[in-house]
């Protein structure tokens, strides 16, 4: 989830691509998550407060040897009193997120899944933050899950639950997956997890991505549904929210592409002229540059769609990566 993002005077066509900046507002009887870097602004927490319940704030990270986590930084505790300003949930994101590595660290995350000295004394040290600075919760990002850490995952996050008290909440974000099997394989024990969690937020986009994949959707539609229906089969409806991209990707004909906020993309098209399709199967857009580059993003007409795919599977609610670089929800 947390994505590298490095992310119209123009013709006709550009200017018919998105109705309009915003999304729309928080839709009735879904709960939305914004997830937010901790570089954030109060701004961006002001213009995107009108459609979100709850703000999710990427603050810490676990150590190499796993068994210790960072206090939040100055940037998280500013966006929980922010939150806390707009009447919105303010979740404290916890994650192996190496920047050294630049990506997930697995083996920092085995360290800490596999000891359950050190589960405990992680859990314990996010609950003293949470305690003392007013968090309304944690969410729990650890990706690339080894399948024998399974276990581990799930003690993890009732260790949370027990180090907390009764009102803090207890968020867990998992990979999609299109079969009860392939989320087992990729460490997760949804009926165990759902047990021990409040909310599992399933991380519903990089199907396609310039590093892994050529271009392609980034969250097309039918994938989506089908990991909604594996993930229903196990786990209450009331207690999934379905992941939506709010940034796109670009593919270039050499070298490597990259992530690209909504606001970048819309600066690419307008330089080069080139013309949006949308792609209805998959509920994004596509581009091609003069340079041969493809770009694929997903916005406010995208999220559009999930609120209805989220409706038609009656889920909790819906978590946007992130705030700040999708069109602004409101």
């Amino acid at each position: 989830m947390l994505r590298s993002v490095r992310l119209l005077a123009l013709p006709l066509a550009l200017a018919l691509m998105t109705p309009a900046p915003a999304l729309a507002r928080e839709p009735d009887g879904l709960a939305v998550t914004g997830w937010i870097l901790d570089s954030g602004t109060n701004q961006l927490v002001a213009r995107n407060a009108g459609g979100l319940s709850t703000l999710s704030v990427a603050g810490v990270g676990i150590s190499a040897d796993g068994g210790h986590v960072a206090a939040p930084s100055a940037g998280a505790k500013r966006l929980l009193g922010a939150a806390h300003r707009h009447d919105l949930t303010a979740e404290l994101l916890v994650s192996n997120y190496s920047n050294r590595l630049e990506d997930f660290d697995p083996r920092a995350l085995h360290r800490l899944l596999s000891s359950d000295a050190k589960i405990g004394a992680v859990a314990q040290r996010l609950a003293g933050h949470v305690a003392d600075q007013g968090w309304d919760g944690v969410n729990v990002d650890l990706e690339r899950v080894r399948r024998g850490d399974a276990g581990g995952l799930v003690r993890f996050v009732q260790a949370l639950q027990d180090e907390m008290d009764a009102a803090r909440t207890v968020t867990v974000d998992i990979s999609a997956a299109t079969s009860e099997p392939a989320y087992r394989d990729r460490g997760y024990r949804l009926a165990d997890l759902a047990e021990a969690a409040d909310v599992i937020k399933l991380m519903t986009y990089d199907y396609s991505g310039p590093t892994w994949s050529k271009p392609g959707p980034i969250g097309p539609l039918a994938w989506q549904r089908d990991a909604l229906d594996a993930i229903l089969s196990v786990v209450p409806a009331e207690q999934v929210d379905l992941g939506v991209a709010g940034y796109g990707y670009s593919w270039p004909k050499q070298g490597t592409g990259r992530s690209l906020t909504i606001r970048q993309v819309h600066g690419m098209l307008n330089r080069d002229g080139a013309t949006p399709h949308w792609r209805a199967g998959a509920g994004e857009w596509t581009a091609k540059l003069r340079n041969g580059t493809v770009l694929w993003w997903s916005d406010g007409r995208s999220y559009r769609k999930r609120v209805a795919l989220a409706r038609e599977h009656a889920v909790h609610g819906l978590a946007v990566w992130r705030i700040g670089s999708a069109d602004t929800l409101r």
